[in-house]
């Protein structure tokens, strides 16, 4: 990416729009950026399976032994114990947070259903209510801003470029992150329209309140991970080929440069 011109101003940000497919590794892409960005948000690796783990922890424990309170402790503790290896190593302790308090918000619904006469089993259904409702809140948003033409990726492409919105103006970055924003929601929307109606019935007694976890708990481990995988492996292609460069235009002071 180009310096910022002679006088000093922030330069905004232009996308080619007809890209060279040849783009040497040197030259920032938007597809770089957008992986970047990723990483960072999601924690690479390590940060998606500190995120992860305590709930399939909770999720397997419960469906083999039917122990809700062993299930919550060795998914907290997992977690805490995740929380003190990020202290003892002076790293971000960002994604561990995140699942602790996912944890915890579990926990006060599971408290809430508890306190009123609910069974063992609705409260371990009580205890997926959060994560349902979340995936259902972050699925529409993302949806919504795919529909008016404002991709929920676009804005990490912003947030590094100086300028939020300057992404929009180009309609192949448009169109990548409107891709990749659908790959993105996809595996929550699924959970979604599969868990939620099995909450549902479980929770109206419909269907048996302890089947209803049981189903739910094997959507989240045999469904939801593979589609995750598949989903983010499906993103990394896309956003491995560095077909779109990234350049600054210099503001009226300054000459175009490459």
């Amino acid at each position: 990416m180009s310096e910022a011109s002679s006088s000093g101003e922030t330069p905004k940000v232009q996308v080619m729009t007809e890209p060279d497919h040849t783009t040497p590794a040197s030259v920032e892409t938007v597809e770089s950026v957008v992986r970047r960005q990723m990483a960072q948000s999601l924690g690479g690796r390590r940060g998606m399976v500190e995120a992860g783990v305590p709930g399939l922890v909770f999720t397997l424990l419960w469906l083999t032994t039917k122990d809700l309170r062993l299930a919550l402790v060795a998914a907290g503790g997992v977690a805490v114990a995740a929380l003190v290896v990020r202290l003892v190593q002076r790293s971000t302790i960002q994604y561990v947070v995140n699942a602790i308090v996912g944890i915890g918000i579990g926990w006060v619904f599971v408290r809430l259903a508890a306190s009123t006469g609910g069974s063992e089993a609705e409260q371990a259904l009580a205890f997926f209510l959060p994560g349902i409702i979340w995936s259902g809140v972050y699925t529409v948003v993302m949806v919504v801003s795919c529909l008016v033409g404002w991709p929920f990726i676009g804005f990490m492409v912003g947030s590094v470029t100086g300028d939020p919105t300057a992404w929009h103006r180009d309609k192949q970055i448009v169109s990548l992150c409107t891709r990749l924003t659908w790959l993105f929601l996809a595996p929550g929307a699924i959970g979604v329209l599969l868990q939620g109606p099995v909450y549902l019935l479980g929770h109206a007694g419909t269907i048996d309140t302890g089947t209803a976890v049981g189903i739910i708990g094997v959507l989240r481990l045999g469904l939801g991970w593979p589609l995750r995988i598949a989903a983010w492996g499906t993103m990394v292609w896309l956003l491995a080929r560095n077909a779109t460069p990234v350049e600054q235009q210099p503001d009226a002071a300054g000459p175009v440069t490459d």
